[in-house]
């Protein structure tokens, strides 16, 4: 079955960094277009950034554009999130996500993870 382990998030300053993995299993990673999303408490799941199936075009949000970076490593299937510039308003749970779809990923993918806890402190 498709299998999708963030891993990497934790606590950091405002201003610091941090990188998520995402490993992924039971599919044919380079056929998929890979996702990231997050959700504050009592807030709703919103897109963060999307990469296509080989890795040359990137899509992300107004909110991270600039400070978040995604990258993808077909030989090891496993997407990352290079976040910088921390802002305490980016904590939250990120999830990773995958189909087949560029725009499919980002508004309704069809596999997703099951979340790590990323806090950013003030």
């Amino acid at each position: 079955q498709v299998q999708l382990v963030e891993s990497g998030g934790g606590l950091v300053q405002a201003g610091g960094s941090l990188r998520l993995s995402c490993a992924a299993s039971g599919l044919t990673f380079s056929s998929y277009a890979m996702g990231w999303f997050r959700q504050a408490p009592g807030k709703e799941r919103e897109f963060v950034g999307v990469i296509n199936r080989s890795g040359d075009s990137t899509y992300y949000a107004d909110r991270v554009k600039g400070r978040f970076t995604i990258s993808r490593d077909n030989a090891k299937n496993t997407v990352y999130l290079q976040m910088n510039s921390l802002k305490p308003e980016d904590t939250a749970v990120y999830y990773c996500a995958a189909d087949l779809g560029f725009v499919a990923t980002q508004r309704r993918p069809a596999y997703w993870g099951q979340g790590t806890q990323v806090t950013v402190s003030s």
